[in-house]
């Protein structure tokens, strides 16, 4: 874990980010199942993933050292975003394991304002993306009062780890090497497809979350929250708020119902081997 909040980085552009694109070939040998949980999304002791997960030797710093635990989570937001990276990159690393393979720790840096990663400048416009470049997870918590005062969502704490969990949804992704292909968009593209898919991991985490030993317990106001998060950030949702219309063929993530529905998808099964959004219809 990096924490480059407060410096200041040059200008250049962005070759690659957010979400890559690419189609599933082997999930449903890969991947072994997982049971759905339940709780009030409590986390507890946070340990030392986030020191594990960085670039450089001591590249964790501050926010490594001082988010230790359920209460560092409960003060701080950084350590709750903290929290669910453990999680997620925990249950990762037994899935993959559990299928015959080895999970390689996504890097995350903490950001506001700009940075520059392995795809080129980034401005915190973009909100959370994944660099596939540089295997990092680029975060920056700015973005989660947009996602309340710009795209309306309730934005409760499992939204931000809705938001975090399909990022490194991406990187399994990568990992599986599934996202090279060139980039389109519309309603029924493959861009939209490995945008739904990121969300029904993001389901799958949630539904293993606590098995973790990170997340204490699930409720449904948390599972609420992940949906109205989702629900935000849907083409159709963003297009009518910014355009006041809908252009499905310039689609690239997804409608607020199709990213709902996969996310409801992962979190129902706990197994990514349902998340095959490349065959059929979306």
């Amino acid at each position: 874990m990096e924490d480059l909040r407060g410096r200041r980085v040059g200008k250049g552009g962005l070759a690659v980010g957010g979400g890559g694109i690419g189609i599933v070939v082997a999930l449903l040998i890969i991947f072994l199942g997982g049971n759905v949980t339940g709780g009030d999304g409590g986390l507890g002791e946070l340990g030392n993933l986030a020191g594990q997960s960085a670039g450089t030797p001591g590249a964790g710093g501050g926010v490594a050292q001082e988010c230790q635990t359920g209460a560092d989570a409960d003060e701080r937001e950084d350590c709750r975003i903290v929290g669910y990276v453990n999680s997620i990159q925990s249950y990762w690393t037994d899935a993959f394991q559990g299928g015959g393979r080895e999970y390689e720790l996504a890097r995350t840096r903490f950001f506001e304002d700009s940075v520059q990663s392995g795809c080129g400048f980034a401005s915190s416009e973009m909100g959370p993306f994944y660099c596939p470049a540089d295997r990092y997870v680029y975060i920056d918590l700015g973005f989660f009062d947009e996602l309340r005062s710009r795209f309306g969502a309730q934005g409760g704490p499992f939204a931000q780890a809705y938001v975090i969990a399909h990022e490194y949804g991406h990187h399994v992704q990568n990992l599986l090497g599934v996202l090279d292909g060139p980039p389109d968009q519309g309603a029924d593209s493959r861009a939209v497809r490995v945008e739904l898919q990121a969300d029904c991991f993001a389901g799958v985490w949630a539904a293993n979350a606590v098995e973790t030993g990170y997340i204490t317990q699930l409720t449904r106001a948390d599972i609420a929250d992940a949906l109205d998060a989702a629900a935000a950030v849907g083409d159709d949702r963003i297009q009518e708020a910014v355009q006041g219309r809908v252009t499905p063929e310039s689609w690239t993530h997804g409608s607020s119902e199709q990213r709902q529905r996969w996310f409801t998808t992962g979190y129902e099964t706990g197994n990514p081997g349902a998340c095959d959004t490349f065959s059929g219809d979306v």
